[in-house]
């Protein structure tokens, strides 16, 4: 039974707050055609707000059918194809007749095939015969949109974690056909077949769209905002008003604040607090509450840490403590850092282990995870507000 604060999975209807704006947005591109990308850290709601959108559709009367998939531990583009086609061939057949028919059908000419005795054995519905070469990727990539035009019925393929394509060997190749073959789709083709391509590394997924030439046709960037501070605090003040719990939306503040308005954090945190208090909720059991919750997180956070050189702790440190401009002598001589041509390179690295990222300009880094934020500063570096 779900409790008044939901974190350990994606969330629609009530539990769901915030970036109405944002699901209206997707929703008209989704009616429009596009294709739709969408970058933010992991656990700020990217799913959610797809679910939540495909959601409002189904009840506007809209019919369709969806086929995600992660490419989570996906590391070859043979794996990423058979996880593709397997997961849209699931949508529409059930039996092993069925399997072998639509194989037949829609990948004809290609190297996969059905294997009835490893469906038997393995519940597997797609193999390949022989080493994959390009054309099988490009069936692959339109089997969605083949099997729509075929049932007269709209697909939206949704595929999390997708910066993970640029860690195959062949990933560059990848991304390459999977830019011309869904550019090449017709505004019609790509009103029967959209696309929801998500990822949780930012600067891996903002290289991946920011190359000259590549994803340049038919590909939506949808920035997600933060859910309003007043919108959180309301739904946190109903939600311990269910346990019979009371808290002062003050406290309330701060706690958005802390956590940057990171409705995942907020709901765990939350969960905590609930679990510690039989009444009236004191600034004592937020401070608990949030000493139990570093406490989960702390090992990954040591890991991050230990996982720096010297020079990238040391500018991580001159981030914190609010420096933007790190080729300064006065910033280079305080931190150790050694000249401005190591500077450029300490912020690559910290970018490309997703710990920090750049908005509007390169004078302005952003850390990505609220909670390490706050950590690092107290604990680690020991810096005082």
């Amino acid at each position: 039974m779900d409790g008044a604060f939901i974190y350990n999975k994606h969330v629609t209807g009530k539990h769901n707050i915030g970036r109405k704006s944002e699901g209206m947005a997707l929703a008209n591109l989704l009616a429009g055609g596009e294709n739709v990308v969408l970058w933010e850290p992991p656990k700020t709601g990217k799913m959610s707000l797809v679910q939540q959108t495909l959601y409002n559709m189904r009840i506007g009367g809209d019919a369709f059918s969806v086929a995600e998939f992660s490419l989570l531990g996906v590391r070859s583009r043979e794996a990423f194809m058979l996880r593709m086609g397997s997961t849209v061939l699931r949508l529409h057949c059930t039996t092993p007749e069925e399997f072998a028919d639509a194989v037949a059908s829609y990948l004809e000419g290609t190297h996969f095939v059905f294997d009835p005795r490893l469906f038997a054995s393995e519940d597997t519905v797609l193999s390949l015969s022989w080493d994959s070469d390009q054309r099988d990727l490009e069936a692959i990539l339109t089997l969605p949109l083949r099997i729509a035009r075929a049932t007269g019925r709209r697909c939206f393929v949704i595929i999390s974690e997708f910066q993970d394509l640029a860690l195959f060997d062949e990933g560059e190749q990848i991304l390459r056909v999977f830019d011309s073959v869904l550019g090449a789709f017709s505004p019609e083709e790509k009103r029967l077949c959209s696309f929801i391509l998500s990822g949780s590394q930012v600067n891996a997924m903002k290289e991946i769209f920011g190359r000259p030439g590549l994803f340049r046709r038919g590909f939506e960037h949808l920035p997600i905002g933060p859910v309003d501070t007043r919108e959180i605090i309301d739904y946190v003040v109903k939600g311990f008003l269910v346990s019979g719990k009371v808290i002062e939306r003050d406290l309330l503040l701060g706690v958005c604040k802390l956590f940057r308005q990171n409705i995942w954090y907020i709901n765990h945190f939350s969960a905590i607090c609930d679990s510690l208090s039989k009444g009236y909720i004191i600034e004592a059991t937020l401070m608990e509450a949030l000493d139990m919750l570093i406490s989960i997180h702390e090992p990954r956070f040591v890991a991050i840490m230990e996982g720096l050189t010297t020079y990238q702790a040391s500018l991580l440190k001159a981030i914190l403590e609010g420096h933007q401009k790190f080729s300064s002598a006065e910033v280079i001589g305080r931190y150790g850092l050694n000249s401005s041509a190591n500077v450029k390179r300490l912020k690559e690295a910290l970018c490309k282990k997703e710990i920090i990222t750049f908005e509007d300009s390169d004078e302005h880094p952003v850390l990505l995870d609220p909670l390490f934020e706050y950590w690092a500063k107290k604990y680690y570096f020991g810096i005082n507000e």
